[in-house]
């Protein structure tokens, strides 16, 4: 019996909306990072991307657990020196929630061009409202 590989013709790609209101960050990263891999589907090849597109709504609302909003820091570099900045997560999700979301799902993927193509089926919005109405994303709830 031959292994079984996927086609780019086979992949079916679906689009998901997951509402981030009251959720942790690092749970709702997971399970939207496997969506975005495609584990959740039964034709899953770790060599080829056969992942789902997902839409992050609420990012602002999002929530640490203990007290990370102060003690997580964020780091960035000039490339000068002393030119380092750094930022704690309690105000990095006043300014940029979709940033700190996006940072998240980001740690969870594979970090080389199978990553940066999943990373872009990702699209973060702070607010309730998505400019995706057209592809009738499923809502996806977490845990589930």
């Amino acid at each position: 019996m031959r292994t079984y590989s996927v086609k780019k013709a086979e992949i079916d790609r679906k689009w998901y909306l997951v509402d981030a209101e009251g959720a942790t960050l690092g749970r709702l990263a997971s399970e939207v990072a496997r969506i975005l891999r495609g584990k959740h589907k039964p034709i899953f090849s770790y060599h080829i991307d056969v992942g789902d597109h997902v839409i992050v709504v609420n990012a602002e609302k999002v929530q640490l657990t203990s007290d990370k909003g102060k003690k997580k820091v964020f780091y960035r570099h000039s490339g000068y020196p002393g030119g380092i900045k750094a930022t704690p997560y309690e105000e990095l999700l006043k300014t940029k929630p979709e940033f700190v979301v996006q940072k998240a799902v980001r740690g969870m993927l594979p970090k080389n061009r199978l990553g940066r193509a999943m990373i872009r089926k990702l699209h973060v919005y702070a607010g309730p409202s998505h400019p995706h109405q057209a592809q009738k994303p499923e809502k996806l709830e977490l845990g589930s």
